[in-house]
């Protein structure tokens, strides 16, 4: 019969509670935001009466989780890059050179001829010694550190003529690839969170891809401003100046341009003592005359490089390089220990700032190519807000009328359920922080249409039931009973479906498999508990002898 212990009555009343407090915030996103935004500024740079105002706008003690607006609700800026692999390829030989030339030197001079990008080519002064240089070369070699590149090594050695070839394997390549693109995606991450932006998308795409969508920011164009820059710092060896771009930087050295000085070039050493990658933090600060400048500091290896050289090289300049421009190019005057020093140039607040953020974020592994960019305004962003708001509204009245129109009392009850279906669908997005897209709101639509499917089969079944001379409280646990099975087939089969969009697809579609999903776990239990509780209660308090449905 029509039974429901107090404990599954309890629990099933303190889980729809729960669902509507955490959806709450929603209701009032304004406010919420700013109180979030407020807390999260307060932790980073201290309280400031500003500040303090703009948190009361809501109460510490109440959830405030709220369902972020995606790029085509909120308007934002989408880049498609293509990360330069082969960049990387390139600074591994340079910064293989030294090495090799070291190793070798002592068996024989050399000296390095043209070779294409990605690989290292040199000659010996003396060709009969090529079998024990080459002996050498591959010495250097180190395994490839993959599980596919187990048991090969990061570079094949050849030579012919007296000319001795070195690249990287197909394993090695494989390797760098991977691992440059899995710290490209980490940079960017970091360098996005650091201007504090909300809730960005930033996932690969094929080999060598890589999509960002970041809602809230101006343009795509300062996004690019943003994750463009490489910000590869280095410290490098000054060989010569000159004011001729196409002078003959002789082979290992290359010509960079002054960042200030125009017409003014450095000749410096291809291969750094010390890279941005030894960085373990960088401040905006200001120079001994009070200009903006970036404080930076080296990690233990960095430090050590860093205070070796300046021992050795008093009286020499050194380039502090930041993306193939000198910055600077002060004499060393002393030894520097401790691996913390300054950049100083003619800089703005901002563009010290910005550095600081470059640099502390880490430098990207290699270029980008951005393929596509959009921007898209708030005002579209509103246009489709109120669109989707539309669209709702009209499948939701027109739904609740037909369930009160069709089924009466139970209608109502439907109705009551599909009002706190919505509820809870919200709270538990708020709960894991999704994305609401344009397509998660068609989710949510679709997501109302079928929260009554489940109390359609079962108040048909419960007539059918009642036709065969059933009473009222048979019928009515026949129905539930006798409907289950047909409820649980459709949605799970539709549930297996979102959970495929969600594995196979991306962006929009993935918020359309959430809300879907979301929707489908509410809809079954608003459907399977929340109704039939309420048609339970509703029975026990009337206990009629026949049911109108």
């Amino acid at each position: 019969m029509l039974q429901i212990s107090l404990w599954k009555r309890i629990a099933i009343w303190l889980t729809c509670a729960v669902g509507l407090l955490l959806a709450m915030p929603n209701a009032f996103y304004g406010p919420v935001e700013g109180h979030n935004d407020a807390v999260k500024e307060i932790a980073l740079s201290g309280n400031t009466p500003e500040l303090e105002a703009q948190r009361a706008l809501w109460p510490d003690f109440l959830p405030n989780g709220l369902v972020n607006l995606g790029l085509d609700l909120r308007g934002g800026a989408h880049l498609l890059a293509e990360v330069r692999v082969e960049d990387v390829y390139a600074a591994r030989m340079d910064a293989m050179w030294p090495v090799v030339r070291d190793a070798v030197r002592g068996l024989t001079p050399v000296n390095e001829v043209q070779s294409e990008v990605g690989t290292l080519r040199f000659r010996l002064s003396d060709a009969t010694k090529m079998a024990e240089a080459m002996q050498i070369v591959r010495g250097l070699a180190v395994p490839v550190q993959t599980l596919t590149g187990a048991g090969a090594n990061d570079i094949v050695v050849s030579g012919d003529n007296g000319i001795i070839t070195v690249a990287l394997s197909d394993a090695e390549k494989s390797a760098t690839d991977e691992r440059t693109m899995q710290q490209s995606l980490e940079i960017i991450r970091r360098r996005i969170d650091e201007v504090g932006t909300r809730e960005p998308t930033i996932q690969r795409q094929g080999t060598q891809r890589i999509l960002i969508q970041v809602p809230g920011i101006g343009s795509a164009a300062e996004l690019k401003e943003i994750i463009g820059t490489t910000a590869q710092l280095t410290f490098s060896p000054v060989v010569r100046f000159t004011t001729d771009a196409s002078d003959n930087a002789g082979f290992g050295n290359k010509i960079v341009p002054s960042l200030d000085d125009a017409g003014v070039y450095y000749v410096i050493e291809r291969a750094p003592v010390v890279t941005g990658e030894e960085l373990v933090d960088a401040q905006p600060s200001f120079d001994q005359n009070g200009g903006p400048a970036v404080s930076f500091r080296f990690n233990t290896s960095g430090a050590r490089k860093f205070g070796d050289y300046t021992a050795e090289n008093i009286g020499s300049p050194f380039a502090i390089v930041l993306d193939d421009e000198v910055v600077s190019a002060p004499t060393i005057q002393s030894h520097i220990p401790g691996g913390s020093g300054i950049i100083t140039g003619n800089f703005s607040v901002e563009e010290s700032t910005r550095l600081a953020v470059l640099l502390r974020a880490g430098a990207l592994p290699a270029k980008l190519d951005f393929l596509e960019e959009r921007t898209i305004g708030p005002e579209l962003g509103q246009d489709s807000i109120d669109a989707g708001k539309v669209a709702t509204i009209v499948a939701f009245a027109a739904v609740l009328f037909f369930m009160f129109a069709a089924y009466g009392m139970f209608g109502i009850f439907a109705n009551i359920a599909l009002v706190i279906n919505v509820g809870l669908l919200f709270g538990l997005l708020s709960l894991i922080g999704a994305t609401l897209t344009l397509p998660g709101i068609a989710g949510i639509v679709l997501t109302v249409g079928m929260a009554v499917d489940a109390n359609v089969l079962i108040f048909e079944r419960i007539r059918e039931e009642l036709r065969t001379s059933k009473g009222p409280a048979r019928a009515i646990a026949l129905g539930y009973e006798k409907a289950l099975s047909a409820i649980l087939d459709a949605n799970i089969t539709t549930f297996i479906t979102a959970v495929i969009l969600f594995a196979m697809g991306s962006g929009p579609v993935r918020g359309f498999a959430i809300t879907l999903g979301i929707g489908i776990l509410t809809s079954v239990f608003t459907a399977i508990f929340v109704t039939r509780l309420m048609v339970v209660i509703w029975y026990e308090r009337r206990r009629p002898k026949t049911i109108e449905l």
